[in-house]
């Protein structure tokens, strides 16, 4: 009888095991946006150039990004040929989001760097049907794949970016048929505090629709799934002021959430600014958040350039606008959400070169253009860093203001 207990015993521990997630919290973890929005001519999505440029028209004259992605280790059923040329005359290559080997060269490099996961965004304004919704869908499986391939974490993160009021039912109804569809099962799958996380970004934003009725309505619709919610909100949420809203109903909100990031992309552009940021910004907002029991997420960026895409919208940017210094701006803004004690980071973005962001491979040979020269550092220089930001909050290095070395 006792050898039989033991037994069923073991079995009611491998079951709890087997169900138990791979991803149960953020602490100590860094995480990056993932942005999987690049499509190119002759790629599997069939729209032809996306997000390099004005689509059909993408040319040397009218492109939107501002950073080169270094390919040297893409094979060439990875690579599409641009219209740019290097100085001797070869054709400069670009990748794209829906291929599935590229995508999963990418969640290698976030293991080989120590980036503990990504959050995918999952463009709002892009649900329903057509070979748009689509190309959405796959961007989704192949990071799935990649990201249990590669033992990363997978948040779902809905960027409600320009979506109109009357579509915000959309977003719930996506998420529920993504849990209907076992997402959540994933062995990738991020949880908080006993819960799948899904991420929903962009509530309070003073440019933009307030939308705080249907804001509420989601908020409780995807709180009915039983999943965990992070708010990606402006920077100064707490205050009600500059980027957000000054309405306190926003508050009310924000409080229906689990986790409240931040963002502070283009907020401030050196060291000193992020100390400063750090000290009159980060360091309330944690206690706030603690307060209320609530786990902060701070945003922290490499640098910023938007030129070309500035250019398209009509307007002047000066390229390199936030100079990323050789890693000393990323690094200034870790050890400063370090001090404001967050115990995790959110490094904006593994991919966007639109907005000079990235933190992927990039640099090295550049084609002939006007694109932000990184060549004072290798091309993994800035994966390598954010990697080297996880260690510092899990106390494996000092958390100095000096850049860590190589």
């Amino acid at each position: 009888m006792k050898a039989v207990f033991s037994a069923l015993c073991l079995a009611l521990t491998a079951l709890s095991a087997a169900e138990a997630p791979l991803h149960p919290a953020l602490d100590g973890k860094v995480v990056t946006g993932y942005q999987g929005w690049f499509r190119a001519e002759g790629d599997a999505s069939g729209l032809g150039w996306v997000h390099y440029g004005p689509g059909k028209r993408f040319s040397t004259q009218a492109c939107s990004f501002d950073l080169w992605p270094d390919l040297s280790e893409f094979p060439p059923d990875e690579r599409y040929a641009s219209p740019f040329k290097f100085a001797d005359g070869r054709t400069a290559d670009l990748f794209s989001s829906v291929h599935p080997a590229t995508v999963r060269r990418h969640f290698r490099w976030m293991k080989d760097y120590g980036l503990d996961g990504a959050m995918l965004q999952r463009f709002a304004v892009g649900l329903g049907k057509g070979r748009g919704a689509a190309s959405l869908d796959v961007v989704l499986r192949n990071c799935t794949e990649a990201a249990n391939a590669e033992g990363r974490s997978l948040t779902v993160m809905y960027d409600l970016s320009g979506l109109t009021p009357e579509r915000f039912p959309l977003v719930a109804a996506d998420w529920r048929q993504l849990v209907a569809a076992g997402q959540t099962k994933q062995p990738c799958a991020q949880f908080h505090q006993g819960k799948p996380l899904v991420a929903l970004w962009g509530l309070g934003f003073n440019d933009r629709a307030p939308a705080l009725k249907e804001w509420a309505e989601l908020l409780a619709d995807i709180k009915a799934t039983g999943a965990a919610i992070m708010v990606g909100v402006p920077t100064y949420w707490r205050e009600l002021k500059n980027d957000s809203l000054a309405d306190p109903a926003l508050h009310a909100l924000i409080r229906q959430a689990d986790i409240i990031s931040p963002w502070t992309v283009g907020r401030f552009g050196d060291p000193r600014g992020a100390a400063n940021l750090g000290r009159k910004v980060w360091i309330p907002d944690a206690a706030w958040c603690r307060a209320e029991q609530k786990t902060y997420l701070p945003v922290i960026f490499p640098g910023f350039s938007w030129s070309n895409l500035s250019a398209q919208r009509g307007k002047q940017a000066k390229l390199d606008q936030i100079p990323r210094l050789g890693g000393r701006f990323l690094w200034a803004q870790a050890v400063a959400a370090r001090e404001a004690g967050a115990k995790t980071l959110y490094v904006a973005m593994f991919d966007e070169l639109d907005e000079g962001t990235a933190i992927m491979k990039c640099g090295g040979p550049r084609p002939i253009g006007n694109f932000v020269d990184l060549s004072d550092v290798p091309t993994d220089h800035y994966l390598w860093l954010s990697g080297q930001a996880g260690r510092m909050l899990r106390g494996e290095i000092p958390a100095s203001t000096d850049l860590p070395k190589r």
